[in-house]
C-alpha cells in the first residue's frame, strides 16, 4: 500500500518488529504510543538470513513511504548493535553488525540511514513502561511476550535490564519457549487450559528466581487473555499488556527517536 512520503517530526518515529513469522512496521505517535495510519506486514523470508530480512525490511519501508530514521527489533541478544544470539531466525545472524546491515541496505544516495536495533522483547517492555501499565514503574516487573518463542524484558522502577532471554531457561530439560510458547500451543493443538498449565509452571520458575511484583504478558495471544490467564494458579499478579501485540513496533520507534544504543 503506497502512501505519501512522511518525514520524521519531534513526536513521530517509525518502528519495525522482526518476528519469526512476520515483519511488521508502522509510524508511531510518540506522544500517545498509537499508530499513525496502517500497520504494514510482510511475511518473514525463509530462511531468515540477514540479507533476506534486510531486503524485506526495505520492501516494507517502500510500501509505507517512510524515509526517515528507523528503529528495528530482532529476536536476538543485541550488544553494541551486534547480534550475539539467533532465536527463531537464521544462525547467520550471530556476529552480524545489525546497525551496519540495515543502515547500508536502507540508505539512499550512498548515505546510510540512521537506525537503532534492539531485542524484540526489550522493545516491547520499553513501550509498555512508557505508554502502558503504570505498575511497570514500581518495583520489579517481568514483561513476557508469547509468540513464536517467549521473549522477556525485566524492568525495575521502569528502567530496563536488557537481554534477559528468559525464554531459553531450561525447563523441563528444554528451553521454556520450546515447551510453552504460543506457537507450541498451536502446533500441539493444546486447549487454552492445557497450555495454561505449562505457562503456569514456567511462570512459577520465573517467580522463584526473580520475585517480580507483577508479570505482564504480551504478544498476539494476549488478545485472548481471558481464555488462559484465569487458568493460572501462580502466586503473582498476572495481567495482559495494555499495548497487546503492538508494543514491539512502538518500542522500536521510541529507541530510534531517543537514540538508544543497546
Amino acid at each position: 500500500m503506497a502512501q505519501t512520503s512522511r518525514q520524521e517530526t519531534r513526536t513521530t518515529a517509525f518502528g519495525i518488529d522482526i518476528g519469526g513469522s512476520g515483519i511488521k512496521g508502522a509510524l508511531v505517535n510518540l506522544d500517545t504510543g498509537e499508530f499513525i495510519g496502517d500497520r504494514v506486514r510482510i511475511d518473514t523470508p525463509q530462511p531468515a538470513t540477514p540479507d533476506a530480512v534486510a531486503d524485506t525490511v526495505a520492501d516494507l519501508l517502500d510500501a509505507s513511504g517512510w524515509t526517515g530514521p528507523v528503529g528495528l527489533t530482532v529476536p536476538a541478544v543485541v550488544r553494541n548493535q551486534v547480534a550475539v544470539t539467533a532465536a527463531n531466525i537464521d544462525p547467520a545472524w550471530i556476529g552480524t553488525d545489525c546497525q551496519r546491515l540495515f543502515g547500508e541496505r536502507l540508505g539512499t544516495d550512498g548515505s546510510p540511514r540512521r537506525v537503532v536495533v534492539l531485542n524484540d522483547a526489550d522493545a516491547a517492555g520499553i513501550a509498555e513502561a512508557r505508554y502502558g501499565d503504570a505498575s511497570t514503574t514500581q518495583g520489579t516487573v517481568l514483561f513476557l511476550t508469547f509468540g513464536t518463542g517467549i521473549g522477556s524484558a525485566l524492568l525495575y522502577n521502569g528502567a530496563l535490564f536488557p537481554n534477559t532471554e528468559l525464554g531459553h531457561l531450561n525447563f523441563p530439560a528444554m528451553d521454556a519457549e520450546k515447551w510453552a510458547s504460543s506457537a507450541v500451543r498451536e502446533r500441539e493443538k493444546l486447549s487454552y487450559k492445557e497450555w495454561a498449565r505449562r505457562v503456569d509452571r514456567v511462570l512459577g520458575e520465573y517467580i522463584r528466581i526473580l520475585n517480580p511484583a507483577r508479570i505482564i504478558v504480551g504478544g498476539g495471544i494476549s488478545k485472548k487473555h481471558h481464555k488462559w490467564i484465569p487458568e493460572l494458579t501462580v502466586d503473582a499478579d498476572v495481567v495482559p499488556a495494555v499495548l497487546l501485540n503492538r508494543a514491539g513496533i512502538v518500542g522500536a520507534a521510541v529507541a530510534v527517536h531517543d537514540g538508544m544504543r543497546p
